[in-house]
């Protein structure tokens, strides 16, 4: 007898889905546990700036999942994650610029135990050239703001 493992559940993920910005956006709009992380650096929060939740009543969680200048993982970051969402069904949909670092900090947190984990695959700025941005938050003319 053949049992379904949580990759084969997710399409062969290590984390519930990949969804996009607009997806992302109705998500926390329909869920009022869902949590915006956003993964990025603080030079990136500061020069690019943040998605504005408040709209919906929320703040996204900013925690770097990576820290410059030498782009070492943040050893706290799951410790962090638990301490600021203690329930582990809370859906949680990670972004960053354009879907990497998110990618593999909601498959941190899938493996943590968390069941709804989501990666926000067009990120904050999106992928493509300086020319040429067609996805993301800002190119979904999401809301956004620069951090204070």
């Amino acid at each position: 007898m053949h049992t379904t493992t949580s990759r084969e559940r997710t399409g062969g993920l290590p984390y519930k889905a990949d969804i996009s910005c607009k997806q992302a956006w109705a998500l926390l709009k329909e869920n009022t546990d869902a949590r915006l992380v956003d993964v990025r650096t603080h030079q990136e929060w500061q020069q690019v700036g943040v998605p504005d939740l408040a709209a919906l009543g929320k703040e996204p969680l900013l925690l770097e999942w990576m820290s410059l200048p030498a782009c070492a993982l943040n050893p706290d970051f799951k410790s962090e994650i638990s301490a600021k969402v203690p329930a582990k069904d809370t859906p949680l949909l990670f972004m960053c610029k354009a879907g990497g670092r998110s990618m593999q900090a909601a498959a941190a947190m899938a493996s943590a135990g968390y069941g709804a984990c989501y990666n926000v695959a067009g990120g904050f700025e999106g992928a493509g050239n300086q020319s040429d941005i067609t996805t993301g938050w800002m190119a979904a003319e999401l809301p956004w703001r620069l951090k204070a």
